[in-house]
């Protein structure tokens, strides 16, 4: 093949980079491959690209001189400084219009950076969240693309091309300026923690009441045909159906039970916080993943702590049907705040975010996709302007329904001594959003008592601030506020 006719290239090729690239090849795009390790290159043309319209580069220089023009070379390295990196090493051989894209799972932040910094080499830049792990690059991720609004023309096709489809409609959509589609892809993943946590704690439960990971498994199977019916439910029945093949218990009861986390989840948290949105459940996904890991610690405070020996005594079947509300009431809580927290980044950070949009974008591809999702696209269509999902008529009636159920599951929880922190924060949640009146009246005076941060009154227009000389000494000097 003659230089300067592949459509896009890739640098990286780990197990996501090289199955994009098999992907976009059987799409009928030609690829040009690039890795660090040179011999990385050699290896993956003789064997899984053998045959296919891929060629490689043995440098960068060689690499960019495969491509077409606008010339569009993929990053598929490890979040951080390998990107900056390779932008560095690009930008000398780069023309102006060509574009570099970060399919990593990069900070948003340094996404935000990275745009501007290649946008003023006169280059446009795309940061763009690929979920799906190997089986979606291979097959049809989910693509979250944003960055330099006049790139998005240029790889359009191929994107849309390889995603995966719900309905026919890629789950791939331009998402907004320099740092959304990162932002994006990072709430995907928060989302995403709060989904497996849920759904550890539905698990936790019916183990309590004496079922084995089989029978936890044929209820898994159950819930995946109705309103539950997603990814990591159907994954769930898998994992609890599946035997260890050395000692012939089920694998799940051999795991050690201390869970990792790559960062997505905590970052969410600390975008949360920066913008004030309450995203409680992916917050205590994230903290049930850290008590997991002091496993040490764990184990010798359960020679000293004690708790309830209630034994479950009820109607088995009833409870399982009450999980499976509560489990579903819980996730719809997830989601509202996932939403809102998009919605709050979109104002800081001046995106025009189409949240039905990104609910199609998730309804295939990616970890969280569900049925569910389609629900969500629907709640967005038509309307301009959503507050919050929990007050979208179908989600309104759907957590109505699961009330009972929600608040005995907890109640059976407490009962039990079993920690559910995701079932009890989205309940939390829900009692809170739907308060007129909550008691930081009281937190307030306490603020002003001590600090003097003045108050806001029920009886005066919103914005006049007022301070109390609670101890008849404290003077009328009062402090600046921090306001969420």
């Amino acid at each position: 093949m003659s230089n300067g006719q592949a459509d896009i290239g890739l640098i990286g090729l780990a197990v996501m980079g090289q199955n994009l690239v098999l992907n976009m090849a059987d799409h009928g795009f030609t690829v040009a491959v690039f890795n660090r390790t040179v011999s990385k290159v050699d290896d993956f043309l003789a064997n899984e690209a053998k045959g296919k319209s891929i060629v490689g580069g043995h440098s960068i220089e060689e690499f960019v001189s495969q491509l077409k023009q606008p010339r569009r070379v993929m990053l598929m390295v490890k979040a951080g400084k390998p990107v900056d990196e390779f932008i560095e090493h690009l930008l000398p051989h780069l023309g102006a219009g060509d574009i570099i894209i970060d399919g990593g799972n990069s900070n948003f932040q340094d996404t935000i950076r990275r745009c501007a910094y290649v946008e003023s080499k006169g280059l446009q830049y795309i940061g763009t969240g690929v979920s799906g792990g190997e089986e979606g690059a291979r097959n049809g991720p989910s693509i979250m693309p944003g960055g330099s609004p006049a790139a998005w023309p240029h790889v359009k096709d191929i994107f849309q091309a390889i995603a995966a489809k719900a309905d026919g409609e890629p789950c791939c959509d331009w998402v907004g300026e320099n740092g959304a589609g990162h932002y994006v892809k990072m709430t995907h993943n928060g989302i995403e923690y709060g989904d497996m946590q849920l759904i550890c704690e539905a698990y936790s439960l019916l183990s309590a009441v004496g079922m084995t990971a089989p029978e936890i498994a044929e209820v898994f199977t159950e819930w995946n045909k109705g309103e539950l019916d997603s990814y990591l439910v159907q994954i769930t029945s898998e994992i609890l159906a599946k035997l260890d093949p050395e000692t012939g218990k089920p694998i799940v009861d051999v795991i050690q039970d201390t869970a990792g986390q790559k960062g997505t989840g905590k970052w969410t948290v600390i975008s949360a916080c920066d913008l004030g949105v309450p995203v409680t459940i992916i917050a205590e996904a994230v903290f049930a993943r850290c008590l997991s890991a002091i496993k040490s610690e764990r184990v010798d405070a359960s020679k000293l702590l004690k708790g309830p020996k209630a034994v479950f005594r009820g109607d088995r079947k009833k409870f399982i049907e009450d999980v499976r509300q509560a489990l579903y009431a819980s996730k719809i809580c997830s989601y509202a705040q996932g939403f809102q927290l998009m919605r709050a980044a979109a104002g800081e950070y001046k995106w025009n975010l189409n949240y039905g949009g990104i609910a199609q974008m998730w309804r295939g591809g990616c970890i969280i996709r569900s049925q569910f999702l389609g629900r969500i696209h629907d709640a967005f269509g038509g309307r301009k302007k959503v507050v919050n999902l929990l007050t979208v008529p179908f989600f309104r009636s759907a957590t109505r329904k699961a009330q009972g159920s929600w608040r005995r599951v907890i109640s059976q929880a407490v009962k039990l001594g079993v920690p559910v922190p995701g079932f009890m924060t989205a309940l939390a949640y829900y009692d809170g959003y739907r308060s007129e009146r909550l008691p930081a009246n009281l937190l307030q005076a306490q603020r002003d008592y001590f600090g003097a941060h003045t108050y806001e009154r029920t009886d005066k227009p919103a914005g006049q601030f007022f301070h109390t000389n609670w101890t008849g000494s404290g003077g009328s000097i009062t402090a600046g506020t921090y306001t969420v």
